[in-house]
């Protein structure tokens, strides 16, 4: 009796060991087949999230230059009027000139002369 409980035991040790021969290999088959498609899913979606951020930057890109577009219509509008407002063209770049010279800070205006040199206020700046 002990002797074929013995030979019973090698017998499903036998077959276990058979099995996980065969089995282990299969498995790892399986388990590498199962982690390429997860791979190429990956892949497959990453594709897709990186056209479709392509697709908004090129919207975006498109919606950016359409209000580009748009506001150099209305400054050009803009000028338009107020040129003529002004007795054209020639009168409002003479009238941004006079603008421009309060913003730029100085105090000291060089008007050149007929020799195309500019009147020196040395003079002014000893006395001072």
């Amino acid at each position: 009796m002990k002797l074929s409980l013995l030979a019973g035991g090698a017998a499903i040790l036998a077959v276990s060991v058979g099995a996980l021969m065969w089995g282990l290999p299969q498995y790892g088959v399986w388990q590498q087949e199962l982690a390429g498609r997860a791979e190429l899913v990956r892949a497959e979606q990453n594709r897709r999230i990186a056209v479709l951020e392509a697709q908004a930057r090129l919207e975006a890109e498109e919606l950016n230059a359409q209000a580009e577009i748009a506001r150099a219509h209305g400054v050009a509008e803009a000028n338009a009027i107020v040129a003529e407002g002004l007795g054209g063209p020639e009168g409002y770049l003479r009238y941004l000139w006079i603008q421009s010279l309060g913003e730029n800070g100085q105090d000291v205006i060089y008007i050149p002369t007929e020799a195309g040199l500019p009147i020196l206020e040395a003079s002014r700046h000893l006395a001072e």
